[in-house]
């Protein structure tokens, strides 16, 4: 795994096109069939995520146009 497949949520939410919020959510447990463990972590006050975690949630990330 390299640096770039780490991400705040904040920054997958910009790059899958969904809100920061539902990831958050998501995170904390309260979505059913959501992140895996090992696909997401709290550091800190921030949550981290996963490139492997996105891709499989939400599907390929779109090419930046």
């Amino acid at each position: 795994m390299k640096l770039e497949d780490v991400m705040t949520t904040q920054e997958a939410a910009e790059r899958w096109n969904v809100t920061a919020d539902a990831l958050k959510q998501n995170c904390r447990g309260r979505v059913k069939n959501g992140f895996k463990e090992g696909e997401f972590r709290k550091s800190g006050k921030m949550w981290l995520v996963t490139r492997q975690g996105m891709e499989r949630l939400y599907g390929e990330e779109e090419a930046n146009s």
